[in-house]
């Protein structure tokens, strides 16, 4: 959709961003604090690189449980993250969390907004499946397991359109800080 792209933006805008993915990368890659316990629930998944994002997909995509498994061991430590993330910008009157799965997994609990990134659909697929490694039928999976874009547009506060020009997109990022900003400083 852009997330990465619009984050980029809000950090040129001075806006402190914490990424979740980010974070998820750091702690499964060369060394990651998450490696131990990913290894002993998937078994071979793991190597000196870190996760070896082929394996563990296979072992995840299409098993609820297994899917489950993985996520009791991420989302904590990211829910950590993201606790020192605010401890080291507390005094920001505004902060982003880059969080994919965001009405489908966490809520909007203690955030004051919630911006979602959209593109058209045919867009986003173009966009998707031009990641390496991707498919239709990862793709497809993702689809499925994400409430539909039009549910996320209405529960949004704020929907950044990036089926547009970068400059377009870019304006419309600067309004909704700006408007941010003006209603922290009230």
């Amino acid at each position: 959709m852009g997330k990465s792209t619009v984050a980029g933006m809000l950090r040129d805008l001075g806006v402190p961003v914490f990424d979740a993915d980010a974070e998820v990368h750091r702690m499964q890659g060369p060394g990651g604090e998450l490696l131990p316990a990913i290894e002993a629930a998937f078994p071979g998944s793991t190597g000196p690189e870190g996760v070896k994002r082929a394996e563990l997909g296979a072992l995840v995509f299409g098993d609820d449980a297994a899917l489950a498994r993985l996520e009791a061991i991420v989302h904590p430590a990211v829910a950590s993250e993201r606790y020192d993330f605010m401890d080291a910008n507390w005094t920001a009157p505004i902060v982003c969390f880059d969080v994919p799965l965001l009405f489908e997994r966490t809520g909007r609990a203690g955030l004051d907004a919630v911006a979602v990134v959209s593109a058209p659909a045919d867009e986003q697929r173009r966009r998707v499946l031009a990641r390496p490694g991707m498919t239709e039928s990862k793709f497809e999976d993702i689809l499925a397991r994400q409430m539909p874009d039009d549910e996320k547009r209405r529960r949004a506060d704020y929907v950044i359109d990036t089926g547009t020009t970068l400059e377009e997109t870019r304006e419309q990022v600067a309004q909704m800080v700006e408007t941010l900003r003006q209603r922290h400083a009230s």
